[in-house]
């Protein structure tokens, strides 16, 4: 996991002057200090004290124009959401910015890779945006089991305040702004930001009704903005080079370069940066070794984390990995954290896999996503068997689109489109799978003429 983040220098392979995954190997063999010493000879804290004289809303133009979108899933414009928070605060609250990295998503291995190798990328990240926001200070909630990372950022953090770059007069700006690392308790739940708030507070981490939204009332009620760390950590980056450089990667409306984590079935799992909009199949060939037992092997990919539907080998020829073209295809981006599945993996068992997970994690307060979680796992538990009907499947499916769209946060959506995508594409594994039940059990083989129409 060594090819990996947003290096600030002269690229010996004069790729656009700028060092993408293919250049990084060699980085890594001379320099792997993560200490302060070691990122400012990578060029990180260069000139911060400029940046922030520019002023907040230049810093937050800088952003829009670099079309940067959130790299935690959602992929909502970044300037466009910091430049949410008040301006003024007029009953004298102040704001506050939170920096999620809880990432407990399954597949997704990116922002812990930031904060062991690069924390000092984020650290600096953090103050910019804060001060973008007017915010006193940033907390950053990292998930619990990451106990090395954990320390690895405090003590970047630590570094940063005994050089005088956070903390009174940051950089000798006149600003003060202050860094906070909290460490969680394993909770996946506590990856949706308001969720993470209460946590952050002291409270059982469970979502809260929307409105009021965090830029209103967040962390200790008061104006909050939370966002990723890949998102923050590419900022000040973006405002050495200009928006226009960042734009200048990628397709329209998807911009920049993305963190991919790769794993499943290929011969070199890894977390690599490359251009967004890069095609699924060149990502899989170049970085991570190709599918283990070739690409003609390959049965599906999850392109975006767990919480996304699968697609089939024949949308992975020429998809692109980008917000817009995996959109179209009925899928998601999401955190880019690729799943490859190739054809010695029962596809139906590795969806029942992802369905338990979120069962476990599920914080019981909505029914639709505390109820239908266990059915989820019910029924596919049942179909890998084969022990179901045909019209068990349209049963699912339907119960999918009865806990997306009806919950809290997003949980009850990420339990069922993994589900969805299963249905959508292979149907017919299913189907077959219940015949050959039923085949060796004709006893026990029901009418399945039965298919209800389900409209949504």
């Amino acid at each position: 996991l060594s090819n990996f983040y947003f290096f600030f220098f002269q690229a010996e392979d004069g790729i656009r002057d700028f060092c993408l995954s293919r250049g990084l190997g060699d980085v890594y063999k001379r320099q792997k200090d993560s200490s302060v010493n070691g990122a400012l000879k990578l060029g990180d804290w260069y000139k911060t004290k400029d940046i922030i004289a520019n002023g907040p809303e230049w810093i937050i133009d800088e952003i829009k124009l670099s079309g940067l979108r959130g790299r935690g899933g959602a992929g909502f414009p970044s300037g466009l959401k910091y430049s949410f928070m008040p301006k003024v605060s007029p009953d004298g609250r102040p704001s506050y910015l939170v920096i999620n990295s809880d990432e407990s998503e399954p597949g997704t291995c990116k922002d812990r890779e930031i904060l062991r190798n690069e924390p000092h990328k984020l650290v600096e990240g953090a103050l910019c945006v804060g001060f973008a926001m007017r915010a006193k200070a940033a907390y950053i909630y990292v998930r619990g089991e990451f106990w090395v990372e954990g320390n690895a950022l405090q003590k970047a953090v630590d570094e940063a305040y005994a050089k005088g770059f956070i903390g009174k007069n940051a950089c000798g700006s006149g600003y003060d702004f202050d860094v906070y690392v909290h460490l969680g308790a394993g909770a996946y739940i506590c990856g949706e930001e308001t969720a993470l708030l209460d946590s952050l507070e002291g409270k059982q981490g469970k979502p809260r009704l929307k409105p009021p939204f965090p830029a209103n009332a967040g962390l200790y009620g008061c104006p909050t903005t939370v966002t990723n760390v890949e998102t923050v950590a590419v900022v000040p980056t973006i405002l050495r080079r200009g928006g226009n450089w960042f734009a200048s990667f990628g397709r329209k409306n998807n911009h920049g370069t993305k963190l991919f984590c790769i794993s499943g079935h290929i011969n070199n799992p890894i977390t690599v940066e490359e251009e967004m909009s890069i095609p699924l199949k060149e990502l899989i060939e170049r970085h991570a070794g190709g599918v283990i037992g070739g690409w003609d092997n390959l049965k599906a990919i999850i392109p975006g984390g767990s919480s996304v539907p699968l697609i089939p080998k024949n949308v992975c020829d020429n998809v692109l990995m980008d917000f817009d073209a995996l959109k179209d295809e009925k899928t998601g981006l999401g955190t880019a954290g690729v799943i490859v599945i190739n054809k010695q993996a029962d596809i139906i068992d590795s969806i029942l896999r992802l369905s338990k997970f979120y069962k476990h994690e599920s914080c019981g307060q909505c029914t639709p996503c505390r109820e239908g979680t266990n059915w989820l796992v019910d029924l596919l538990t049942r179909m890998k068997e084969g022990n179901a009907d045909f019209s068990e499947i349209d049963m699912l499916e339907e119960l999918t689109y009865q806990i997306e769209g009806h919950t809290i946060c997003a949980l009850g959506d990420a339990a069922a489109w993994p589900v969805q995508g299963l249905i959508r594409h292979f149907r017919d594994e299913i189907e077959d799978r219940i015949d050959d039940y039923h085949a060796k059990r004709p006893a026990k083989r029901d009418n399945r003429s039965y298919k209800p129409q389900i409209e949504h």
